[in-house]
């Protein structure tokens, strides 16, 4: 048997998740459609805001810009898996108890797995919203800001990861995890800056957004890319990947404990 060397086998794990994402396009796209209806409604939703306030920009955002900002955060919120879903079913039939046996991290071998699928998602869901984008509104407003977006999206996906696992690592501990993510995506909807840019909150809150690590995670990606990032990019990256070693250090702890806890209960 040949042995691997540990990067080559997350290497080799990241390309058996490809494959495996690539076996099944076409249901990603069938259900990727759902992307083109919401910024559908989302459009006609911000051509009547733009019209009433009677103003080309708002909070220095152009219609153009907020329907291109909206196609990169839908696109990647709706690029990422449920960690909660996998993680719970694991614990719950006892397949985690041959994962850990692995000669693999446990929590590497789902990071590489989660990013490998995210790849294939993202990708879809961006060609179908820029379709959608191109048809509704011309082409996106194309600056410096987005030759920083493949950076700036693993740094994003990268702390969403951390977030994501260690609500489902609470597995180890409750007995059902859907309802924390389910909390937890709808911060990232808000405050996270999903559904739009921090700049249209009301002041306290987005001083509130600009201390919280969810704004790291879409806002900070599709900001830069439609041109708003007003030179920030080094201090953005910096903050990206400050929450990511910190959950990421506290993702290790409770991962630990979890663990300690399987193996007292025998389970």
């Amino acid at each position: 048997m040949i042995s691997l060397s540990k990067p080559a086998k997350y290497i080799f794990i990241g390309k058996i998740t490809l494959r495996n994402q690539l076996a099944y396009v076409v249901d990603f796209v069938v259900r990727s459609l759902f992307l083109l209806l919401i910024l559908y409604i989302f459009m006609q939703l911000w051509q009547t805001t733009y019209d009433g306030v009677g103003t080309a920009t708002i909070a220095g955002y152009s219609f153009k810009q907020i329907m291109w900002y909206l196609v990169l955060t839908e696109s990647m919120v709706l690029a990422s898996p449920s960690l909660s879903t996998r993680i719970e079913e694991e614990v719950k039939s006892g397949d985690v108890a041959f994962k850990l046996i692995r000669p693999v991290s446990f929590l590497a071998f789902h990071y590489v797995e989660y990013m490998s699928e995210v790849a294939i998602r993202f990708v879809i869901n961006l060609l179908l919203g820029s379709f959608i984008g191109l048809l509704l509104v011309g082409l996106p407003p194309l600056g410096a800001g987005i030759a920083w977006l493949p950076l700036l999206a693993l740094g994003g996906f990268t702390v969403n990861f951390m977030l994501g696992m260690l609500i489902a690592l609470s597995a180890f501990w409750v007995e059902e995890t859907r309802g924390l993510e389910f909390v937890y995506n709808k911060i990232l909807f808000t405050v996270g800056g999903m559904l739009m840019p921090l700049e249209l909150f009301p002041e306290t809150l987005q001083k509130i957004g600009h201390w919280l690590p969810f704004q790291a995670i879409v806002y900070f990606p599709a900001r830069t890319a439609v041109g708003m990032f007003h030179g920030e990019i080094l201090r953005m990256l910096a903050v990206q990947w400050f929450w990511a070693a910190m959950f990421g250090g506290i993702v290790w702890f409770v991962y630990r404990k979890g663990v300690r806890k399987l193996n007292v209960n025998g389970g």
